[in-house]
């Protein structure tokens, strides 16, 4: 391997460490957050030009590792008791969440369909699938809908590039502007446990060396379950390969924490979290904005109208639906940016109890995305505009 790619992927794994440091010794980079900070030294990183070509190719297999091993040590301390007082506001938030993207992009086709353009309907259908469920339903769409290769990659990169925005807004903005209109979320931890997590400020265990030991052993029952996961995986149709594996991972996670010695390791939430900050460092910095250059307009201003539209729509709803702030985030992550991007914003808000609902909300995107993508699709192509 060549050594400025060594160099780079070292770069990866020991920039968090110095993100934590500098959040340690300047309050004002702390109140911005980790996580925020994360995502923006990935783009400045990505802007830099200092990646070599081809480095796509260990981007992803870093963003490919590092999601399915946080998953389990996320999960690893989780109380299963306290998940079921937000079974129905859960439900109730996919509901909203659901329609809130449908009817912005049949909406969005009405104002931003080129005169003449004759495949624009496929577009919706791929939106609807890409914002109910992720990237698998994009590419699944795209061979169902028979989309030219040239408007697949317009449509994944300006997906990249206007989801990067929305995302930034979520970690740093989002909790507190959207908490102006919408109730806070009600903790069901006890005091006892906040007390607990309270004791010793984000991060700080991982540096003690009594850590080692708990940390190497959840680490590898960590491996373990993802590599039975994918093991599972292999037995389902590739287009159910993401679901097999994100279920894999947290039905396993899930029933691990019922283990007393598995449960009580807290440092495994910290580690968990480490590696969604490098999770977060590599995405940002595969944002190509170069693809700006010559922008398609129509296109561009669709996804960007339906991206933030359903945000701001799943908003108006909630307030009748009394949702609160983190759940209503929560959900558009799931829907907007799939599944591995649950922990990263449910660590932004800093509440660990919506981390299960999000991941299950989008596990159900993922499972019918390509349903609901294929029915719009239809709808949009024989509709009487």
């Amino acid at each position: 391997m060549r050594i400025d790619i060594i160099l780079l992927v070292a770069f990866y794994i020991i920039a968090p460490a110095l993100i934590l440091i500098a959040c340690k010794k300047f309050p004002l980079l702390n109140k911005l957050g980790s996580i925020a900070l994360a995502y923006i030294l990935g783009i400045l990183l990505g802007l830099s030009k200092l990646l070599p070509e081809n480095f796509y190719d260990v981007q992803d297999i870093l963003t490919s590792v590092t999601v399915p091993l946080a998953i389990p040590l996320l999960l690893f301390p989780s109380k299963i008791k306290d998940w079921f007082r937000l079974a129905g506001p859960t439900f109730k938030a996919l509901l909203v969440g659901l329609f809130s993207v449908m009817f912005t992009v049949a909406l969005g086709y009405q104002f931003f369909k080129p005169e003449g353009d004759t495949e624009f309907w496929k577009i919706g259908g791929m939106l609807v699938g890409v914002y109910t469920g992720g990237t698998p339903n994009l590419a699944s769409l795209n061979v169902m809908l028979g989309v030219k290769p040239s408007t697949y990659l317009l449509v994944h990169s300006y997906d990249l590039i206007i989801g990067a925005f929305y995302f930034l807004f979520l970690i740093t903005f989002g909790q507190k502007f959207f908490g102006y209109f919408l109730p806070a979320f009600k903790s069901n931890l006890s005091s006892k446990d906040k007390v607990k997590e309270d004791e010793l400020g984000a991060y700080d265990r991982l540096f003690q060396r009594s850590a080692i030991w708990p940390i190497l052993k959840v680490f590898g029952l960590a491996l373990l379950i993802v590599a039975v996961s994918f093991g599972i995986s292999q037995l389902f149709p590739k287009d159910y390969f993401m679901i097999a594996v994100i279920l894999g991972i947290s039905t396993l996670s899930i029933l691990s924490s019922l283990i007393p010695g598995v449960n009580k390791v807290q440092e495994s939430f910290d580690v968990g979290m480490y590696l969604i900050l490098i999770f977060s460092i590599v995405v940002a910095s595969m944002v190509d904005l170069s693809n700006l250059a010559t922008p398609t307009f129509a296109l561009l201003a669709y996804l960007s109208f339906v991206i933030f539209g359903s945000l701001f729509l799943q908003m108006i709803l909630s307030k009748f639906t009394k949702t609160d702030t983190d759940t209503m985030i929560i959900t558009s992550t799931a829907l907007i940016c799939s599944p591995p991007f649950v922990p990263v914003v449910s660590g932004a808000l800093k509440n660990k109890e919506i981390l299960v609902p999000g991941i299950t909300i989008g596990i159900i995107g993922y499972a019918i995305g390509n349903y609901l993508g294929f029915l719009m699709a239809e709808l949009l192509k024989v509709w009487p505009f």
